[in-house]
């Protein structure tokens, strides 16, 4: 695998690269391979490469949303770098549309979208990651959703190549994005409309004031681990259940929100996991509701650790 790597892609390949260095958990083992790539086409052919070798390939955005195990990740992790990060503002009529880069943060779109007056975005306040990762987890609070502006994307797979999908063809759902299997998210596009200013600040200061209210700071986490029940929330489930401030070893369930996991300074992701079925287990057996995971398992978790 290093020669070929190598030979496509230089000195922006890393091998055993610790990816703690790359999540908002601080939590994670090695990479076999990690590579930070530049354009569609370079992720085209690092999946073709990949799959005529039977190299697995993983992508890792901003690192927020995810829990990477101790043992790490065997294969590639692929790294977009800050040309996929870009964005390309147009206006049509009285809507502006924006070709956003998958990379970029979230933060930035919801702040350049509120310096030009348009609204739609102002829930977004203060929700960490990358737009790619946003997309694919449908995020959204306070009764907006991501979703709700999305127009089309651009994907890239080994076997269709650098294609577009228009919004029509795009299924969402609750916290969810049905993104077919070893297809990479490279661009998405936004149609957003003029807004009142003042509002929009306005809608913004709320959604930050509550999120600090409510937000663990401190301690690195993954932000919500658990996905909202129908009906309920899973953080107000946890604490009824008396788990707030609950440990397994570094990692704790958080005594500020108790659908956010902390991590303590020396958690393993190991912990993090066995704190993650403690609590979903205590709520099934309190309430006969199963508590959905939010934050996504990615690495080698087949060997008990």
């Amino acid at each position: 695998m290093r020669d070929w790597l190598h030979e496509r892609f230089g000195p922006r390949v890393r091998y055993a690269e610790p990816l703690s260095r790359h999540t908002s958990f601080r939590i994670g083992g090695p990479a076999d391979a990690w590579v930070e790539v530049a354009s569609a086409e370079e992720i085209l052919d690092l999946q073709r490469l990949g799959r005529a070798r039977g190299v697995p390939l993983w992508v890792l955005g901003i690192g927020t949303n995810v829990l990477v195990a101790d043992r790490g990740v065997r294969g590639i992790v692929l790294k977009l770098g800050r040309a996929l990060g870009a964005f390309d503002w147009r206006q049509a009529g009285d809507q502006w549309h924006v070709r956003a880069g998958a990379a970029a943060p979230f933060k930035k779109l919801v702040m350049d979208a509120a310096a030009r007056g348009l609204t739609g975005l102002e829930f977004a306040e203060g929700i960490p990651g990358s737009l790619g990762g946003g997309l694919l987890m449908n995020a959204g609070a306070f009764g907006g959703e991501i979703s709700n502006c999305v127009t089309a994307i651009q994907m890239v797979d080994a076997e269709h190549g650098v294609r577009e999908l228009p919004r029509e063809e795009l299924r969402f759902g609750y916290r969810r994005f049905d993104l077919p299997a070893d297809h990479i998210v490279t661009r998405i596009d936004f149609a957003l409309a003029p807004g009142d200013p003042e509002a929009i600040r306005a809608a913004m200061a709320s959604a930050k004031s509550k999120r600090d209210k409510k937000q663990p700071l401190g301690f690195p986490n993954a932000g919500s681990v658990f996905k909202n029940p129908p009906g309920e929330f899973a953080g107000r489930l946890i604490e009824a259940a008396g788990l707030k401030g609950r440990r397994v070893g570094g990692a704790m369930v958080s005594e500020q929100h108790a659908n956010f996991i902390v991590n303590l300074g020396d958690a393993t992701a190991a912990d993090v996991k066995a704190l993650m079925d403690e609590v979903s287990e205590t709520i099934w057996r309190a309430r006969a509701i199963r508590l959905v995971p939010e934050i996504k398992l990615i690495g080698d978790w087949e060997t008990r650790e």
